[in-house]
């Protein structure tokens, strides 16, 4: 923690300092080559690489096979390992202890960062400590946002998933609903009960969660479909990603039910149901975006010591809601598969 004390009062890389950074290395054409800073010259918008030396960055998160919301956060990574000059080694898996051997994985192949999400941190928090000994920096993203400071982790991008829960509560009351049922796709995640207990720190009336196998949607569907039945009082059902969301949407009409379906994350599909109306509304926390500010975080501080945050706040992501009044401004980013 000294460390961190002692960088704090040197450095003041907020935010807007490492988008500004971001910007110099990639900025636009125009001008004479000899009018242009150093850092434009090394990455500009023909699309070079910067100019400082190749690196190597691992990010290894807890991602399921095949879920889109993780395709945008490694999007995200891979465009700004691009323009970093680094290579990405990225790699995932749902388990804690897998996610851990990960990690020391990439600390035995000695790379220059590590971007972890720390959606179980206990399985997580020795794995850390030893990248932290070896002299690793390493930041967080996405999940993790009570633990972050207290495994010595750099920095952490994502959103506070606690006050995004809340700020959904306030925005069902003023929708008017009566009983919402919030499915927790993956039991002991950090991130996805903080959502739901959010919620249900200001939701004015009832609500209660829903424990699925996420990783069968058909049974997911099914749980969701039953319990419609079995209490047709719920009006609304929060999802804690966009395929579930979709997959809820077929619940409701199994059931015959008139439930709305709120969720939160995007992804291309969901847009469009938003958009059709089938989806109420979503809470983005732009993934792409935390990909992204992982990997150029590493290089900014590898480059040029910076680092955001002061070491003692996060970076957050989200939440925006994205709604039918708002939907078309979303949409042409996600048709790139960037939102």
């Amino acid at each position: 923690m000294d460390r961190r004390s002692r960088k704090a009062r040197r450095l003041t890389a907020l935010l807007p300092a490492v988008l500004t950074a971001s910007l110099l290395a990639t900025g636009c054409s125009g001008g004479d080559a000899d009018s242009k800073s150093d850092g434009a010259r090394e990455g500009g918008a023909a699309g070079k690489a910067a100019g400082t030396p190749r690196i190597k960055i691992a990010m290894v998160t807890h991602a399921a096979p095949d879920d889109t919301f993780w395709d945008l956060v490694r999007r995200g990574a891979e465009v700004a390992a691009a323009k970093d000059n680094a290579e990405l080694l990225y790699s995932s898996d749902p388990s804690g202890a897998k996610q851990a051997r990960l990690v020391q994985e990439a600390i035995d192949r000695k790379v220059d960062g590590i971007a972890v999400t720390l959606a179980k941190p206990e399985a997580m928090k020795s794995a850390i400590a030893k990248a932290r000994a070896a002299r690793i920096p390493v930041v967080g993203l996405n999940s993790g946002i009570e633990a972050w400071k207290s495994q010595d982790v750099l920095e952490y991008f994502g959103q506070d998933e606690s006050v995004t829960g809340q700020s959904l509560g306030r925005r069902l009351n003023s929708l008017g609903a009566e009983h919402t049922l919030c499915v927790i796709h993956e039991r002991g995640n950090v991130a996805l009960e903080a959502r739901c207990a959010g919620v249900k720190k200001t939701f004015k009336n009832t609500t209660e969660n829903l424990y699925v196998n996420g990783g069968n949607m058909g049974s997911v569907r099914s749980a969701i479909t039953d319990r419609l039945q079995e209490d047709p009082s719920i009006d609304e059902v929060v999802t804690l990603g966009a395929p579930f969301a979709l997959t809820a949407v077929g619940s409701v009409s199994d059931a015959g039910a008139k439930a709305k379906v709120a969720t939160f994350d995007l992804n291309k599909e969901l847009v469009q149901a938003v958009k059709a109306g089938k989806v109420q509304l979503a809470v983005d926390q732009q993934p792409y975006l935390q990909g992204y500010l992982a990997v150029d975080a590493l290089w900014l501080y590898k480059a040029n010591g910076n680092y955001s945050g002061g070491g003692a706040a996060p970076v957050l992501t989200g939440p925006a809601f994205v709604s039918k009044d708002n939907v078309d401004d979303v949409a042409k980013f996600a048709a790139k598969g960037t939102r």
